[in-house]
């Protein structure tokens, strides 16, 4: 029995945008100022099932239930091991060769992931980042100034993980530029599926009442591109892994279709189609060219719901490029058997199927992505897209937006969220600011900071890339230097969201790009020395959750509609501020402190936080806080059920309920693309084959294959979020997680097939490197059947640990040498997975004698490279 002197309650996902994102509750137990367990956070301490109502649904004798004891993931329960890596940033550091101030001569960009950190005060570093800020502004304008605030981290409100930097420049220059976070999981729907079935958020479809219709009305689940027990665990509960065990035991068919045969299709599928990387495209025109010669498709509803059916036709049988897309030209394209081909179109046209989809994964973030998210919406459309049964599921982020139509379970009778304390920078909500007056893309990051641009010669794109919004938007060009900034460019870089090198395309790139003397200060700020903190001249230790007081809500678990109250659990463990407290000190040293605060302290905004939420069930702040969770109570099941699934009321009569297309009607042909970008071969105006194109050669058919011959499939990670947790000793002792070598380093796991791994002399356990034309990383061999011949499986996210800089990398982040170039000419939509590389075995001591400096650094068994090689 653990004794332990305080329990609290924290969200422990890592999303990281406070509103609508906080998931994973648990509670904390501490003892001594020690965190010494954490266990999942049970709601009937607070209340009993008479009151909460928990929902039930029920098919075929199987039940799945919302618990009252909520099902946290593994990756929060290891939050405990994380706490204590010896990666945390100790103190304020500087690097030791930059002197701020701009002088050419003190700048040493070169140095950049080399030189080491001293120690400096908090006064000291507040002082730097005002000196530099009121410098750049000055010498230059506001806007070159680059704010790096997006992406995932800890879920925090009011000590915001992204985004606190932008709300301080705002008060203090009124403006900056603004590094927009892309829909990174969702970039083929958001660029491509919304041009035919109508601009919905993110570009899936709504969950609305969908885990109920495919209970109910499916007789086949297609796990497309994606792993319901994988990815869901930094966002959510258990709760996907749990529907996909009901969903079994209800009788409904469940098969995977993915390059490797991830864990939800070896514990929930009937069967796996595997498929090479990237290649999906001619799989589903392939199953559509047998729907059509077998009339095997709802000719009645095409003809009432969709507009443009025929040049897909046309498309199919070869009018257009003259290759009919049959299952026998699929197979050479996908790797997946003719015959299978045909017997699965034909299982598909006699079942009543739903596809399942988790964020996407690597499905749908690879190159020309927009033509697999479009075929899918041809091939749902040809089975009566929104009849019961016949939908799309969404997994993760339960609730999105915190829209209770996007939970896709009974829904709850209240939705709050304490949006009054929100500190972060949302770059949704245009109150905010001009967002227009001067952004880049995340994608394009690298390019707009190598490129020599100017107001004559700007870089170009089309649409902010901004995750949820508008369709209309990816229609408009902008340009980088922006018009308002008279043509100046980007001097200065503050991140909150240390991980471009190791989650976006082409990382290489930017540490290129961050490398040049023109970027006179990039000041980091982050719990722990990874990634891209290595090259900035100024890190600034941000304090963990457990470290922190805060108040919270969740609306993504699956089960329940949540607020909490989050006390303090431990005292903070570093020298150690959170990102507002951090963004306090600058701005008392700029003078706007009681703007930026708004004379409000912590206590005061938490407050706030609950009042602004319009909570009126008569729970005060104080009983929040004694109580730490309320639970809204779910709806009487009457009132839930007559919500409708998915495009149900389209499905049932598209005049009356029309979708947000042109038409209003599934739009295979679509006017919008044609008329914007006539002469786009990367994103045509229907759904396409695209072979390679002048700007990208990432298939088995390019010359580049020869050199290259693997396609290697960078899925979400199983044990991490992205670039998270890749320091967790509990973690790593897992073999498919981490692959000791013969030096005693944990390589990150490169999936073979051992008909592949033969040949090259490759044997399970060896260590190998990966490589391409833009660089190379390392990896330890795992020889399984589980993953496609040609093909390669390597997670993305590891933690960099690199070899020579810019070049090689022996932590294995795969993202360094994805291609730098988007999914398609007209978008901004990220490429990193389905791309070409070789694979060959190393010798890692013959390695370390070529590059002694980078394989001597120390190396601590459970936590990977000592943070004491970056202190002088």
């Amino acid at each position: 029995m653990i004794n332990c002197d305080k329990t609290v309650v924290k969200a422990l996902g890592f999303n990281g945008f406070g509103l609508g994102s906080n998931t994973a509750e648990l509670d904390i137990d501490t003892q001594a100022n020690k965190l010494v367990r954490i266990r999942p956070c049970q709601i009937d301490r607070v209340y009993d099932e008479e009151y909460i109502r928990p929902w039930t649904i029920e098919k075929n004798g199987a039940k799945l239930t919302s618990p009252m004891k909520l099902d946290i993931p593994p990756l929060s329960l290891v939050y405990k091991n994380r706490l204590y890596s010896n990666r945390r940033v100790p103190y304020p550091m500087k690097r030791v060769d930059w002197e701020p101030g701009g002088d050419p001569e003190k700048i040493n960009a070169q140095n950049r992931g080399i030189s080491k950190y001293v120690r400096i005060s908090w006064d000291e570093a507040a002082q730097i980042v005002a000196d530099e800020i009121r410098r750049v502004t000055e010498q230059y304008n506001k806007y070159s100034i680059l704010h790096q605030g997006d992406g995932h981290g800890e879920e925090k409100v009011l000590h915001s993980s992204h985004g606190c930097p932008g709300s301080l420049l705002k008060v203090y220059n009124g403006g900056f530029t603004y590094q927009t976070r892309n829909p990174d999981s969702w970039e083929g729907w958001y660029w491509g599926a919304k041009f035919v079935w109508g601009d919905t958020g993110v570009g899936e479809l709504s969950n609305e009442n969908m885990v109920e219709d495919v209970a109910q009305n499916s007789q086949m689940l297609l796990h497309w591109g994606c792993d319901a027990e994988t990815t869901p665990w930094g966002w959510c509960t258990q709760f996907a892994s749990r529907m996909c065990y009901f969903f079994s035991e209800a009788g409904i068919e469940q098969i995977a279709i993915a390059p490797d045969c991830n864990y939800a299709a070896v514990v929930h599928c009937d069967k796996w189609i595997p498929v090479y990387p990237n290649t999906d495209a001619a799989f589903q025109l392939a199953i559509a060219h047998e729907w059509l010669e077998n009339d095997w498709f709802d000719e009645e509803y095409i003809n009432t719901h969709s507009v443009g059916f025929d040049w897909e036709v046309a498309h199919i049988y070869g009018d257009d490029d003259g290759i009919e897309k049959t299952p026998e030209w699929a197979e050479e394209k996908c790797g997946v058997p003719a015959r299978t081909i045909k017997a699965f179109a034909k299982h598909w046209a006699e079942k009543t199927t739903s596809i399942m989809h988790n964020n996407g994964g690597s499905f749908i973030r690879s190159a020309f992505s927009t033509e697999p998210a479009r075929l899918e919406c041809l091939l749902m459309g040809m089975q009566g897209l929104g009849k019961p049964g016949v939908g799309t599921l969404r997994i993760g982020n339960w609730g999105m937006y915190g829209l209770p139509e996007e939970c896709g379970t009974p829904r709850s009778e209240i939705y709050v969220a304490p949006q009054g304390a929100y500190q972060g920078f949302f770059s949704g909500d245009p109150s905010i600011y001009d967002l227009r007056q001067s952004f880049i893309p995340k994608t394009l990051i690298p390019e707009a900071l190598l490129g020599d641009y100017t107001l004559e010669n700007p870089l170009k794109w089309h649409g902010t890339g901004l995750l949820g919004w508008p369709r209309a938007d990816s229609l408009v060009e902008y340009q980088y230097p922006s018009k308002a900034s008279e043509g100046q460019t980007v001097h200065m870089i503050w991140s909150d969201c240390p991980c471009w090198t190791t989650c976006w395309n082409g990382g290489n790139r930017f540490v290129q790009a961050i490398r040049q003397n023109k970027i006179e200060t990039y000041i980091v700020q982050h719990p722990w020395l990874e990634n891209d903190c290595m090259y900035a001249d100024l890190i600034l230790p941000v304090s963990s959750k457990a470290e922190q007081e805060d108040i919270a809500q969740d609306h993504q678990n699956g089960y329940y509609s949540l607020l909490y109250y989050e006390a303090k659990g431990v005292e903070p463990l570093t020298d150690c501020l959170s990102d507002w407290e951090i963004c306090c000190e600058v701005a008392k040293k700029l003078g706007c402190f009681e703007e930026f605060t708004r004379g409000r302290d912590a206590e005061e905004w938490i407050r706030r936080g609950f009042e602004m939420t319009g909570l009126d069930d008569g729970t005060t702040f104080e009983q929040l806080k004694e109580q730490q969770i309320w639970v809204s109570r779910v709806m009487e099941e009457d009132e839930w059920k007559k919500f409708p699934h998915g495009l149900q009321m389209f499905a049932e009569d598209p005049e009356a309920h029309p979708i947000s297309t042109p038409s209003g009607k599934l739009e295979f042909y679509s006017t919008m693309l044609s008329n914007t970008f006539p002469d786009d071969n990367e994103r045509p105006p229907y759904a396409q084959w695209i072979e390679e194109s002048e700007n990208i050669q990432e298939r088995y058919s390019c010359k580049r294959a020869e050199d290259y011959p693997f396609l290697l499939v960078s899925n979400h990670p199983r044990w991490r979020v992205h670039a998270q947790l890749d320091d967790s000793q509990w973690l790593r002792e897992v073999k498919t997680c981490k692959i000791v070598g013969p030096d005693g380093y944990q390589y990150e796991p490169i999936w073979i097939n051992p008909k592949d791994a033969e040949p090259l002399g490759i044997e399970d356990g060896d260590i190998v490197r990966i490589f391409n034309d833009r660089g190379w990383v390392m990896g330890g061999a795992y020889v399984t059947e589980r993953i496609a011949r040609h093909t390669l499986s390597q997670d993305h996210g590891a933690r960099c640990d690199p070899i020579e800089i810019g070049v090689s990398d022996r932590g294995g982040a795969n993202n360094l040498i994805a291609p730098h170039k988007c999914a398609s000419q007209n978008t901004v939509a990220e490429n990193t997975s389905g791309y070409l590389v070789g694979i060959e075995k190393v010798d890692v001591f013959e390695l370390a004698a070529q590059y002694p400096e980078a394989f001597n650094r120390p190396v601590n068994k459970g936590y990977g490279v000592d943070i004491n090689n970056w202190i002088a």
